[in-house]
């Protein structure tokens, strides 16, 4: 059985999908990129500003369900340029305790949606 997670405090989606579903006890939380929820405007500016809002964007996802960033066990990260790496990072980093942080990959694409420099998927565990 599935159950639609939704929020007004994230992007809404711009395609055929969901924010996120839970999946049981599993909640998959489709990538998020750095769209401002309020606005519906791409944050332009640095890397890290974009990271920021994209992990804004997944906390407020996992609130909604019920859920914090300890819960997460796997991270995607999708970057158009791995020399941003040490930035995402940081800022990706802050929102996690090192010694329990998620398994994840990060991998340098073509493109993403919107041509944004940054997307990050996870799954969490209630």
């Amino acid at each position: 059985m599935k159950k639609i997670v939704s929020t007004p405090n994230a992007p809404a989606p711009i395609g055929p999908y969901n924010q996120a579903i839970f999946a049981g006890d599993t909640l998959y939380i489709s990538g998020q990129i750095p769209l401002d929820p309020k606005t519906g405007e791409l944050v332009s500016g640095s890397i890290a500003e974009e990271t920021e809002m994209v992990m804004k964007n997944l906390q407020a996802i996992l609130t909604e369900a019920g859920l914090t960033f300890e819960h997460v066990v796997k991270s995607s990260i999708f970057l158009s340029d791995m020399g941003s790496f040490g930035a995402v990072n940081e800022v990706y980093g802050s929102y996690f305790d090192e010694a329990t942080a998620p398994a994840r990959e990060t991998v340098e694409v073509a493109n993403l949606p919107k041509y944004v420099n940054v997307e990050i998927s996870m799954i969490a565990l209630k």
